[in-house]
């Protein structure tokens, strides 16, 4: 056993270590600082440099290069070629390793392709329709094409280029690489420089060919007056679809955050990281499979499958743009799994607006038909304002049963009608995700449900792996000080069905701060947290059974069924019927 006194040092250090560790995490954050300003400034005065010095020069060099092509075309081809347009490269395209004579079928071929395209792509879509539906009936599912992936492969491919062969081992504070930068702005000063020229060279390859002409006795033609506009045609006879109003045109958008914090609409999540979210990894899933068992996920995939629909779309605008678009997503799983910490983590993670839609909150509040479409229309405008935002609706089932109880008297059915019309409403530009969270999702109507929200996440109880990870970490969290008298796998078996919100309940009811005191006196035993543990009520295995049918009667979970089986089995069971 330790002393009192080796207790209290031992305290002593780790508190000091950890001073020590934010200041020097704080100079870090000074000097970052500090050299990003410092490049930024190199930035702006390197290609300053490179305009002065080597700005005319560049200039000159490519008006000599392009009345050089002026001259091999027309002996080759006996006439001046066209200019190249901007959309394909300038004067850039004319510098590769062909002739004119083949550049000049290559511009031709691309005016002729552009009309071409469109029938194609018809073409090729009714194609692959076809392709994709006959591939699912024998392949079964197969993932589609990454855009990111492709992203991830072109920075891979320039870090090999530019990066993976610079020695750095003398660069201790990270500073800029000058020869990079000029590098890098000198490709930069090149295409300006060469919009300038192509500009002046057009010009001179106009007049140039007005000098032919005239040389040769002909007339030039007259160019057509082609700026006169079409008149616009009468109605085609199709309506056009009818805008909704804007209720609040005349209200700033300051004014409008404001009524909804103080109607307690816009509320402040909690301050709650993506680390803070506790759950092993799952490492019995696949023996499971391999017998057709198919397994709950894990508290680890929860966290993973959060950060993939929810973090990265909202918190990355350029992930928002080249993935699928996302508008909603529903969190199930029994009491107290984390579902709300869910929502609280996407909010501080990406620094959205939380906006609550709860029954409860918006009770009593914009009465009425007009009120309600008020309401609506100002929290969407809102979230589209000031974007990324997160619209919560607690306990989303309710919106959905057959039967509300009549001490319900929130109105939970209130904006069934105008949250779909709000969700269609939500653009591939608009970071705007809906989460709906739910205890009992099983007790509404599954297809209306699963119409509103496109991916469900299903939160499990606990497996051992995590529970052992829960006690372990929400008792150091706590101020616990863990010695052999705790048994933490004895209490991870005991816990078998409990949440992670009821381990940590049990916990906090235990260590007060009067118990804290006594720790280095009196250690914890097991037997202090068995008899809280047992004033809570766990989730049982039927319960869990209810969520696993239930989700598997949901479109997305049919379609993992559907994935999961073997493509040979599929093909039997077609051809018996």
């Amino acid at each position: 056993m330790h002393s009192e006194n080796d207790c209290g040092a031992g305290i002593y250090t780790k508190n000091k270590i950890i001073i020590k560790d934010k200041e020097t995490t704080e100079k870090r954050r000074q000097m970052q600082d500090i050299q990003q300003e410092e490049y930024e400034r190199t930035l702006v005065s390197v290609k300053e440099r490179i305009f002065e010095t080597e700005g005319a020069d560049i200039k000159e060099e490519m008006k000599d290069q392009i009345r050089q092509w002026f001259l091999e075309c027309r002996d080759a081809t006996g006439k001046l070629a066209d200019y190249p347009n901007e959309e394909d490269g300038g004067s850039a395209s004319l510098f590769r390793n062909i002739s004119p004579e083949e550049l000049e079928q290559e511009l031709a071929a691309k005016k002729e392709e552009k009309g071409k395209k469109k029938e194609k792509k018809e073409k090729e879509k009714k194609k692959t329709k076809k392709q994709a539906d006959n591939k699912g009936d024998e392949d079964g599912w197969t993932m589609k094409k990454s855009i990111i992936a492709e992203k991830i492969n072109e920075d891979l491919k320039e870090y090999n280029y530019v990066w993976k062969n610079i020695d750095e081992s003398n660069n201790f504070s990270q500073r800029y690489d000058l020869e990079l930068i000029k590098k890098e702005k000198r490709i930069e000063v090149d295409n300006e420089i060469r919009l300038q020229v192509d500009e002046i060279m057009r010009q001179e390859l106009k007049n140039l060919k007005m000098a032919l002409e005239k040389d040769k006795g002909k007339k030039g033609k007259k160019a057509k007056n082609s700026g006169k506009r079409k008149k616009k045609k009468g109605g085609s006879g199709k309506k056009k679809k009818k805008r909704d109003k804007d209720l609040t045109i005349d209200r700033s958008i300051e004014s409008l955050y404001e009524e909804l914090v103080m109607e307690g609409i816009i509320i402040k999540p909690d301050v709650i990281k993506v680390n803070d979210f506790v759950g092993e990894y799952s490492y019995l899933g696949t023996t499971l499979r391999q017998i057709n068992i198919e397994p709950m996920p894990s508290l680890s995939d929860t966290r993973r499958v959060a950060t993939q629909f929810g973090i990265l779309p909202l918190g990355s605008e350029y992930i928002h743009e080249n993935s699928p678009l996302i508008k909603s997503l529903l969190f199930a799983g029994p009491h107290k799994t984390g579902k709300k910490m869910l929502v609280n983590i996407i909010c501080n993670e990406t620094g959205a607006n939380l906006f609550d839609l709860t029954s409860e909150t918006i009770a009593g509040k914009y009465p009425g038909k007009e009120g309600l479409k008020l309401l609506m229309n100002t929290v969407f405008k809102v979230a589209k304002e000031l974007q990324p935002s997160v619209i919560w609706i607690d306990n989303c089932e309710k919106m959905f049963k057959k039967k509300i109880p009549k001490a319900d008297t929130s109105d939970p059915k209130r904006i069934r009608k105008e949250l779909p019309k709000a969700i269609k409403n939500i653009k591939s530009t608009d970071r705007i995700l809906v989460i709906g969270t739910s205890n009992c999702p099983y007790d509404a109507d599954i297809k209306k449900i699963c119409a509103i929200y496109q991916k469900i996440i299903l939160i499990p109880r606990p497996d051992y792996a995590s529970r052992h990870l829960f006690w372990r970490t929400f008792l150091q969290n706590n101020g616990a000080i863990i010695t052999d008298n705790l048994d933490i796998s004895s209490l991870s078996k005991i816990s078998n069905g409990f949440t992670p919100g009821q381990i940590e309940n049990v916990i906090k009811t235990v260590l007060t701060e009067r118990r804290k005191a006594k720790l280095i006196k009196r250690p914890l035993k097991s037997l202090e947290f068995i008899n809280n543990l047992a004033k809570h009520e766990p989730v049982f295995k039927e319960e869990e059974e209810a969520f696993k049918v239930w989700y598997s009667k949901t479109p997305l979970g049919k379609k993992r069924t559907k994935a999961s089986q073997n493509p040979d089995d599929v093909k039997v069971k077609k051809k018996k019927k």
